[in-house]
């Protein structure tokens, strides 16, 4: 393993790393539970609404020139429709939210305190803005009977309530992506995570 190094790019800036971000995307998605058959066309179309805003973030690692963990974040005022309608059934103000996207890491490169960094990172640029009084993100629902569920899989939740998020039954959405061998995309429940900014 080469020494990490690490970049940190605003808005349009991500644009220029598209193709890393796509293919690690899929790469970690692809296990469980999301279990995403992904694309790069659908992951630039996807991608797309990080270089829409004006203050989404992104802190990526690369070992040489591969990228091998990314994470982001944008304001919730600018993320699609169907991650802002819980907040706004709740009465939250868009505006006092920010949005935790991926954070993603190939498996060889965990346990080395990265997933602790990108919560950190995300968490400081978020609290640059006097706005925000909360960071979330969200994660799928998947039945504890899956098929697909490995016998040793470890939920992230006892990493995600150490780090102060909470889950909150009530903010749930609806997003579709296409299961590993599958041919159309389904529903998948999504469950969001929130912390107070303190």
């Amino acid at each position: 393993m080469a020494q990490l190094s690490y970049i940190k790019m605003i808005s349009a800036e991500i644009a220029s790393v598209f193709d890393d971000l796509a293919q690690l995307r899929i790469a970690v998605f692809r296990a469980f539970p999301y279990l995403y058959e992904g694309s790069i066309d659908y992951e630039k179309e996807y991608l797309k609404v990080y270089v829409k805003s004006k203050n989404a973030f992104l802190f990526a690692v690369y070992d040489g020139s591969k990228m091998v963990g990314a994470t982001t974040c944008l304001p919730l005022i600018d993320e699609t429709s169907n991650v802002q309608e819980p907040f706004v059934n709740a009465g939250i103000n868009l505006e006092s939210v920010f949005y935790f996207g991926e954070s993603i890491l190939l498996p060889e490169y965990r346990g080395l305190g990265l997933g602790h960094r990108f919560f950190e990172e995300r968490e400081a640029y978020a609290h640059n803005f006097e706005t925000c009084k909360i960071t979330c993100f969200c994660s799928v629902i998947r039945p504890e009977n899956h098929q697909l569920k490995p016998a040793d899989y470890q939920p992230l939740d006892p990493f995600w309530k150490k780090r102060g998020y909470q889950k909150e039954l009530s903010l749930k959405s609806k997003f579709e992506w296409i299961d590993i061998g599958n041919q159309h995309s389904t529903q998948k429940e999504m469950i969001y995570w929130t912390k107070k900014v303190s």
